[in-house]
């Protein structure tokens, strides 16, 4: 404990005693082998074995490191199985409330403006990343919560513990798997998603992007954190940005999806094409019911309104057994009852 005590003040300066208790329990023991550094640079861990450490804390936020999944590749190598990686980030959210406070009113707003088209889109672009970084070196990038934990949980972590600590998020992240060799997700705005389509296959789908980077990786800690809320949808999802509420509601997301209907991959009306995440969460028998036909853009979901996981499935089951039986009749009704509940109830996504 004196060690850690020593070397957080050393690093940060700071003798903070909730960021103490939050990383104590990662050096308490002496049979544990830890390193606590403040470092950008993936060099710097190159000191140690593959597989030697088991606990690994860095105390220089994300936000300045270039190469952010380089570098959490590489402390995945230096840990045990099951070791623990920590970190901390500057969130959007915390990174506004620091600027706001730091320029007079009026000032503020235009700042935060440009910083977050600078800091946040740019790095985002292929046209303007190489600009932004031959600027910045790829310090000081404006990060947003779900994006970090997206990528630690692309890198072959789980996400243990967050908390925020003197205006930063400080995070632990477990070492379970070895980091993921699919090709790095695209940050832009138009998304390619994994999905379960008809007799099972797998199928691209294509839309607007709603949530941000890297949040695909995170459903099941989202779901874990906050289970479900009225209606099916993940309760207080953090991972949609406020841009991507309103495109929701405007079903303005879902436009791309028509080239999905024109690939045949999907149908106008149908159940939602889901995440394997989301489909275990259905019951075994729904499961093997639901991939027996198409998946559509219009759900059942919008003919009946359920309100829990429960109602959903028994919605699904109803919709799939008529379509078995008449299937024009059957998508042309749920079609009417669908879009009568959208444009004369104001039923909407979120």
């Amino acid at each position: 404990m004196v060690r850690i005590v020593s070397d957080i003040v050393k690093i940060t300066g700071v003798a903070g005693s909730s960021l103490l208790d939050f990383l104590a329990p990662l050096t308490e023991s002496r049979e544990r082998k830890s390193e606590i550094l403040r470092t950008t640079d993936a060099f710097n861990l190159e000191r140690h074995d593959r597989g030697s450490l088991d606990a690994l804390i860095n105390l220089h936020r994300t936000n300045d490191i270039f190469g952010i999944n380089r570098f959490f590749r590489k402390a995945n190598e230096k840990l045990k199985p099951g070791g623990t990686y920590a970190g901390c980030l500057e969130t959007l959210e915390q990174r506004r409330h620091r600027l706001f406070r730091k320029f007079p009113a009026g000032v503020n707003s235009v700042y935060y403006a440009l910083d977050f088209v600078f800091k946040r889109i740019f790095p985002k672009f292929k046209w303007s990343k190489k600009f932004y970084m031959l600027l910045t070196g790829g310090r000081n990038r404006a990060l947003s919560k779900s994006e970090v934990l997206g990528r630690l949980v692309f890198c072959g972590f789980d996400i243990a513990e967050v908390r925020e600590i003197n205006n930063l998020l400080y995070f632990k992240a477990t070492k379970v798997s070895a980091p993921s060799q699919d090709e790095e997700p695209d940050t832009g705005i138009l998304l390619k998603i994994n999905r379960i389509g008809h007799h099972g296959r797998p199928i691209t789908v294509y839309k607007f992007r709603t949530m941000h980077p890297y949040a695909q990786y995170i459903q099941a800690y989202v779901y874990a954190q906050n289970n479900l809320a009225e209606g099916g949808k993940f309760k207080d999802d953090f991972r949609i940005t406020k841009w991507g509420r309103w495109m929701r509601k405007c079903w303005i997301d879902e436009i791309p999806m028509l080239w999905n209907i024109l690939r045949g991959d999907l149908k106008l009306v149908g159940v939602r094409p889901l995440s394997e995440h989301y489909l275990s969460l259905y019951t075994p028998e729904h499961k093997a019911l639901r991939v027996k036909g198409k998946p559509g853009l219009i759900p059942p979901f919008y003919a009946d309104m359920p309100v829990n996981l429960e109602e959903i499935q028994a919605s699904e089951s109803r919709y799939i057994t008529a379509h078995m039986s008449a299937p024009f009749t059957t998508d042309l009704n749920y079609c009417i009852k669908a879009l009568q509940n959208i444009f004369l109830k104001k039923a909407r996504s979120s």
